[in-house]
């Protein structure tokens, strides 16, 4: 039986799904590091964004990015890889350039992908971003979301944390959204370096408890609800190796006590074992269906992990919204996770048919 989510119907939305957050620059060292490189690949990423590029090119729904950058080569750049990806570029918000970035730039992030006992390690460059700057009402509101229409907003934390002005530009957003019955899904996706300078974990906790009354889906994984929302899970090693089901299903349950406005609520289950391998799974809850688990995966052999969780939400919303099962869906997210922890970049390279067929138990024998 699929979550009824009162989703509003496609033919009267111009978008099935929209992103709030930042689109940054990545550079990446390919098998090197950051602080030793000589070259880097370039691609684009953004953990808002990474969801909907996943809606859109995996499961080809109709998605488009509510961001802003700089009107210079390097935001062109950003909106050309955002173009191959299929998403919408109508809704940009283009600030000037003053020729040196003193008031606006666009973010960079530095990622190595890690290997065996070297964790991955993330370098953001993205202090007074255009995006750090923009208000809600840069944006016709009133047209996205009650002329035009949109299906489903999905923001997240790491937009929440890049200044006081984009935490307030994610409430109003939210609240225009609510307003027009768009349904809303938010990932915590808390970044101890975003916070560090401004508050830390009880700023953290201000600002996402401020946003959650308005979420319709919230998501995180293993760590976010503690650290972002400051709901403890019981019996978790401080290295993440031990996840005790019972424990993060006490925890989701005190999350839907505290927020009634809340349908479903999804986490994922990642016990690192090294950078290179680790188990995989993720769980998810809805009022009328309870917790439900997708497939076990342990020892999965990870590539590049960063993403794996927005591919995660981007497979978990892509089921509710095509009327799935709560247990289809998180089986949808955690194939489509796994996935595109196999390539590089944050975004996936997966197909709609690949993440269907590993989660409906496929293996990774050759198709030919």
């Amino acid at each position: 039986m699929s979550v009824e989510l009162g989703l509003k119907a496609a033919e009267g939305c111009q978008w099935d799904a929209l992103s709030l957050g930042e689109i940054m620059l990545r550079l990446d060292p390919g098998d090197g590091r950051v602080r030793t490189a000589r070259e880097f690949k370039v691609w684009e990423g953004g953990g808002e964004y990474n969801v909907v590029r996943g809606l859109r090119k995996v499961f080809g729904l109709r998605a488009g990015a509510l961001t802003s950058l700089v009107d210079n080569e390097v935001g062109h750049l950003v909106e050309d890889f955002v173009m191959q990806g299929g998403v919408d570029t109508s809704l940009i918000h283009w600030v000037p350039n003053d020729g040196v970035g003193r008031t606006a730039r666009n973010g960079l992030n530095f990622v190595e992908r890690g290997y065996g006992v070297r964790g991955s390690v993330g370098a953001s460059d993205r202090g007074h971003t255009a995006i750090s700057q923009t208000k809600a009402s840069d944006w016709d509101l009133d047209d996205i979301f009650n002329v035009k229409g949109v299906r489903w907003l999905h923001t997240g934390g790491i937009y929440a944390a890049l200044s006081q002005t984009s935490a307030q530009a994610v409430i109003d957003v939210c609240k225009a959204a609510k307003e027009s019955g768009t349904l809303i899904s938010y990932d915590l996706n808390y970044r101890p370096s975003l916070w560090k300078s401004i508050g830390g974990q009880t700023k953290a906790q201000e600002v996402n408890r401020a946003v959650a009354p308005y979420v319709d889906v919230m998501i995180g994984n293993e760590e976010d609800f503690t650290a972002a929302l400051g709901f403890e899970i019981e019996g978790v090693d401080e290295n993440l190796t031990v996840l005790p089901l019972d424990s993060f299903k006490k925890m989701v349950e005190r999350v839907a006590d505290a927020y009634p406005n809340l349908k479903v609520i999804g986490t994922t289950l990642r016990g690192v074992k090294s950078a290179t391998i680790n188990d995989w799974s993720a769980i998810a809850w809805s009022r009328a269906g309870g917790l439900v688990k997708a497939t076990q995966r342990d020892d999965l052999m990870v590539f590049d992990r960063v993403g794996g969780g927005d591919s995660f939400a981007s497979g978990l919303v892509y089921g509710l919204i095509s009327g799935a099962d709560l247990e289809t869906a998180v089986n949808y997210g955690a194939a489509h996770g796994a996935l595109a922890m196999t390539t590089p970049g944050d975004t996936s390279m997966a197909t709609k048919a690949e993440v269907l067929k590993l989660a409906g138990g496929g293996s990774a024998r050759v198709d030919r």
